[in-house]
């Protein structure tokens, strides 16, 4: 992978007993992140299924199956700030084992309002693992390869997106929305396990170059006008990315595209090509510049956005495949960005995007949902196009100080 090194003094995962090569650290650092974030964008596959099964509208039930991005959002706060003093390794297994209880309830849950408290529970458990594995890795990656590491990450985010959404849809089509959930469970459970035999106990780094309370670094993190920049354009990412991969699933059930639930669930095949195309986004950092790079990816999301418009299916798909692409190409060149940014206290710096990031999912969930039960599709499409450039004026701001060689990025 382009930016990686040899293995190095300072790993950000390794196997008990040796150092893995390049190839399985990325492995199992995509691995942990498909398992930690798997159950967020899954139910939106089965999402027309929830919206009957609770004879809700669709604005309703998105916002429901969405409530995950508001404990996801606090969590990131909370985590980011106690980051100093919480255990990696710790925080992370008990983050995933506890995360397994909201998600076996979510299959007897009897009404909405008890379905969105176990998504908001979920969302606490899944961004504190989140936001103390991007500490993880900004901690323990060299500089050089850093990015490489975020980039697989991500990565694994995105195989979340493509097959968690696949076996959700198949899980309700054979055996029903309830074995969906316990399913999901026992991969919570899973990564536990992994997370138990991949990640070394370490000491949080903050901890031992603690120079300031976690406030004031917080403080000084919202001073900086490069982070506040990340941080903006992570909350327009998944604004643009909920708003797109919500509404399109009744775009997509509806006439006279008029898909079947199983259908629905291959559709989701649009996120394989950013299954490859996140990898390389450390590479083109490195290459070309953080902000060249989102740009691209932006102007790749914006240009399928119109595509998503036909009443033909292959252009719809054409036009998620961009999308996803571009938007998870972003949020992978953001992230790392953040890690770079962030001279210390990089967990408190994690920790405020990663809230960032979910608010703009919950915010775009609610807006989209708005306008599109109000005004239809089109007007749900403009309002994601205008998150995008948002994104991409901001992305002037994404300027780094001069570091010192051999400076931790």
């Amino acid at each position: 992978m382009t930016g990686m090194s040899a293995p190095m003094k300072s790993q950000a995962m390794e196997m008990h007993g040796h150092s893995p090569g390049v190839a399985l650290r990325s492995l199992v650092i995509g691995l942990t992140a498909f398992l930690t974030v798997v159950d967020l964008f899954a139910t939106q596959a089965i999402l027309p299924s929830l919206t009957r099964h609770y004879n809700v509208t669709p604005a309703a039930m998105g916002i429901a199956v969405n409530a995950s991005t508001i404990g996801m959002a606090v969590a990131g706060l909370v985590v980011g700030f106690l980051s100093p003093h919480i255990d990696r390794r710790l925080g992370i297994l008990v983050s995933l084992v506890v995360l397994a209880v909201p998600t076996t309830l979510l299959a007897i849950a009897p009404d909405l309002m008890t379905f969105t408290v176990l998504r908001i529970a979920q969302g606490l458990c899944m961004a504190s693992a989140f936001a103390l594995t991007l500490a993880h890795l900004g901690e323990q990656c060299s500089s050089m390869d850093a990015g490489g590491a975020f980039a697989a990450y991500v990565t694994g985010n995105v195989a979340s997106n493509l097959i968690g959404r696949l076996v959700s849809a198949a899980v309700v089509d054979t055996l029903g929305l309830a074995s969906n959930f316990y399913f999901f469970a026992l991969l919570n459970l899973a990564g536990a396990v992994l997370v138990y035999f991949t990640i070394h106990r370490v000491k949080p780094m903050d901890v031992v170059h603690a120079a300031r309370s976690p406030l004031a670094a917080t403080i000084e993190h919202w001073r900086s006008p490069a982070l506040r920049s990340a941080f903006a354009i992570g909350f327009c990412i998944l604004f643009a990315f909920i708003g797109t991969f919500t509404f399109v699933n009744f775009v997509l059930v509806h006439a006279p595209l008029s898909l079947g639930r199983m259908d629905l669930g291959l559709v989701y095949f649009v996120f394989a090509p950013s299954v490859v195309t996140t990898l390389f986004a450390g590479g083109a950092v490195a290459r070309f510049g953080t902000r060249p790079a989102i740009w691209g990816a932006l102007a790749v999301a914006a240009v399928g956005l119109p595509l998503m418009l036909s009443s033909h299916l292959p252009q719809v798909l054409a036009g998620m495949v961009l999308v996803g692409i571009g938007t998870f190409f972003a949020q992978a060149c953001a992230t790392g960005f953040v890690g770079q940014a962030a001279s210390d206290y990089r967990g408190i710096a994690s920790g405020t995007y990663l809230a960032c990031y979910f608010l703009g999912g919950l915010v775009g969930s609610a807006v989209l949902g708005q306008l599109f039960d109000r005004f239809g599709w089109s007007a749900c499409i403009a309002g994601i196009g205008a998150s995008l450039a948002i994104a991409a004026l901001l992305t002037v701001g994404l300027t780094l100080k001069p570091q010192s060689a051999g400076s931790p990025a």
